[in-house]
């Protein structure tokens, strides 16, 4: 039983780390955040981590009772999802503000955010779409589709979905508080060139979101392409 539990807990990071792809994301990160200090950004990193650990718990259990709920479909969620994403990558890829930001941090007094701030800014758009997107809440729906009847089959499907979210969040985490050190690594130029590469890969993701969902709906339809 140890090992279906451990082997259900590292099922979870090794389906949805490909889909969040947190180093890929950890550019855009630290565009976002302006010019925090290092420990405000250290907090911000865990803020976005914990925000995705509650988002990819709840989408696994109650993920799919939310939209039955509602009558929203995956199709659905995969099109408003998807919208939001190409916002952001489009967002990202017109606002010439982030590079001043970057190139001028020398000689910038650090940001100061209050609680509310945090709380605020580390939801949306870094915790939402960014990280977790509705490709990973479609897949973290399907994970815990198939809940258990047995109590005690219940209760180790909680405990491996915490393990298998927290391991995930401690990823997200990781990538996302080592950020700065990437873009100091990489170099005004680097970063600006790494920057508009990762806003044009988020706004193509959020296109092929929005394509699968357009799809989804058209196959409910029974809507057959060729």
């Amino acid at each position: 039983m140890l090992i279906l539990f451990l082997k259900a807990a590292i099922l979870i990071p090794v389906t949805l780390l490909p889909i969040l792809n947190p180093f890929g994301n950890a550019p855009v990160f630290a565009s976002l955040h302006g010019n925090l200090g290092p420990l405000a950004q250290k907090r911000l990193a865990r803020q976005v981590a914990l925000n995705c650990f509650l988002m990819l718990l709840g989408a696994m259990f109650i993920g799919s009772h939310v939209l039955n709920f509602f009558g929203i479909s995956l199709p659905i969620v995969r099109i408003g999802g998807g919208i939001l994403v190409m916002a952001t990558g489009w967002r990202l890829l017109n606002d010439n503000s982030h590079d001043a930001i970057r190139t001028q941090v020398a000689s910038n007094q650090p940001e100061v955010w209050s609680d509310e701030d945090f709380k605020v800014r580390s939801f949306y758009p870094i915790s939402f779409p960014l990280t977790v997107g509705p490709g990973s809440i479609a897949a973290a729906i399907t994970l815990g589709a198939n809940t258990p009847t047995r109590v005690l089959d219940w209760v180790m499907s909680i405990g491996s979905a915490a393990l298998g979210a927290a391991l995930t969040a401690l990823v997200i985490y990781l990538c996302y508080n080592s950020a700065n050190k990437l873009m100091d690594l990489l170099g005004r130029l680097g970063t600006m060139v790494l920057l508009r590469l990762s806003a044009f890969i988020l706004l193509c993701i959020g296109i092929e979101i929005l394509w699968h969902g357009i799809l989804g709906l058209m196959n409910e339809a029974g809507i057959i392409i060729g």
